[in-house]
């Protein structure tokens, strides 16, 4: 049950089993918790780091378990901080990427740059990716943007990736969280799965990003329009920034088959992006397109977290959403 607190459930089971029986040794621990006394050492050790057990006073070769109350503040304010720390390098990664993409957005097809080729119009995009997949051997990764994806694109994409999982070549796919209420597209992940495909999902990503074996990436052009254009970027520097970038991305994402944690003030990772576009001033329709769902929802959801804050307006949303802890504090 405290596993979306960061501790694990051995953990968890001797936890409960010091707060039963104070007095317990490694032992008796063993015994009440059904697991081997190595196992239980182990347990105390997590706990220790966790500051969820202390030396009990007047017996510096005992340990107590924390009382609950005070246990659980210590583990969400824990919580709270790795997750501040995870989105300020995920803002830090996307900002860098979002300069690179706005660099190449400019390019024109006659421009002739290093490392860089243009693609224009859909017809060409899906005929480059037909070769660059054909050469890919070990790794494909992909940004898909949009939310729920068109049984076009999913139509069209189902041969290259049948042919590149039986290959064996390890596919991670990134969905917008948007996706889990839209069954085709849940339907079409649930079989990239089965065939050996991972797949998570995120409140918001940047663009439509595939990147290849370490040595090549595809990024939209445009991050309204995807079919527009795209380029292909070959440069060493900018591939060692993209792969930071799905890599962080990758981490603080959500497998899509489990349900969707909240945060220790009930947000989830979606509503907190939701929240943070709001703080930021940006519309309901600019909110509608990052998070991949219709304009209805997104005002909706706005209009929930305002009220939830008690706000008026969405600058007095992001000042209350920070002083109670909702969104860190911006430097």
């Amino acid at each position: 049950m405290l596993t979306a607190l960061g501790l694990d459930s051995a953990a968890e089971t001797v936890y409960r089993a010091m707060l039963r029986r104070p007095a317990a040794g490694v032992a008796d621990l063993a015994v009440a918790a059904g697991v081997p006394e190595e196992d239980v050492r182990d347990a105390l050790d997590t706990l220790s780091e966790l500051a969820l057990v202390r030396p009990a006073a007047g017996d510096a070769g005992r340990l107590r378990a924390v009382s609950p109350d005070i246990g659980m503040e210590i583990l969400m304010a824990r919580q709270q901080a790795q997750l501040a720390a995870q989105q300020q390098r995920l803002e830090a990664s996307r900002a860098a990427a979002a300069q690179l993409i706005s660099e190449y957005a400019e390019l024109r097809p006659a421009t002739s740059h290093p490392g860089v080729e243009q693609l224009v119009g859909l017809d060409q995009i899906r005929d480059r990716l037909a070769v660059l997949t054909r050469e890919v051997t070990e790794e494909f990764l992909a940004f898909a943007p949009g939310g729920p994806q068109t049984a076009e694109n999913m139509a069209a994409s189902r041969p290259l990736n049948q042919d590149l999982l039986e290959r064996g070549v390890r596919m991670r796919t990134l969905y917008l969280d948007s996706v889990r209420s839209h069954r085709p597209t849940v339907e079409h992940a649930t079989w990239l799965a089965g065939l050996g495909g991972q797949v998570r999902t995120v409140p918001s990503l940047p663009t439509r990003m595939i990147l290849m074996d370490r040595r090549t990436a595809m990024i939209s052009v445009s991050s309204d329009d995807t079919a527009a254009g795209a380029v292909v970027l070959t440069g060493q520097g900018t591939l060692t920034l993209l792969y930071a970038l799905f890599e962080t991305t990758w981490e603080s994402a959500q497998p899509l088959g489990e349900v969707v944690p909240v945060d220790p003030h009930g947000l989830t990772a979606q509503q907190t992006a939701a929240l943070r576009l709001l703080a930021e001033g940006h519309t309901d329709e600019a909110i509608a397109k990052r998070l991949g769902v219709s304009h209805r929802t997104a005002r909706r959801i706005a209009s929930e977290l305002m009220d939830r804050l008690d706000a008026r307006s969405r600058f007095e949303a992001g000042v209350r959403a920070v002083q109670q802890g909702w969104l860190p504090a911006r430097r």
